[in-house]
């Protein structure tokens, strides 16, 4: 052999495995390729489920306002029918403990056979009062 043989052998070795590096850096370059592309399919696939997330958010944050109005409009409308409601007791209590319709729940209760004991305790006065009450009434 001589040193021109040598020489094209050893570039044909040399060419060979550099084809053969050329062929590896492609297959690795096909495999980063395709995992690019799954990482790109997952980021897309998250991207999608936090915009329907977040969309899911906004109508929560949206249904916990309307519902935050509406019990805000029934707070409102119950304390005005509470106020209306204490109106109502205090005028109830001024007729309860008013003369004539104390006289009135005495001579009715006489009339079904309540005694004057039970009917001064019913009526929150004394027991002299309501004998006063049944005296003048008869």
């Amino acid at each position: 052999m001589n040193g021109y043989s040598t020489l094209i052998i050893f570039l044909t070795v040399s060419e060979l495995a550099l084809l053969l590096l050329v062929v590896l850096f492609f297959s690795r370059l096909r495999r980063s390729e395709d995992l690019l592309s799954k990482l790109q399919k997952n980021q897309d696939a998250l991207l999608r489920k936090l915009d329907f997330n977040a969309r899911l958010e906004q109508e929560l944050v949206g249904s916990f306002q309307r519902r935050q109005a509406e019990l805000a409009i029934l707070d409102q409308k119950l304390e005005e029918r509470s106020t209306h409601l204490e109106k109502l007791v205090r005028k109830a209590e001024e007729i309860t403990r008013s003369p004539d319709f104390l006289r009135q729940i005495i001579v009715n209760g006489t009339r079904r056979g309540q005694s004057p004991q039970a009917l001064a305790k019913a009526t929150g006065l004394s027991l002299d009062e309501v004998q006063l009450i049944l005296a003048q009434k008869g």
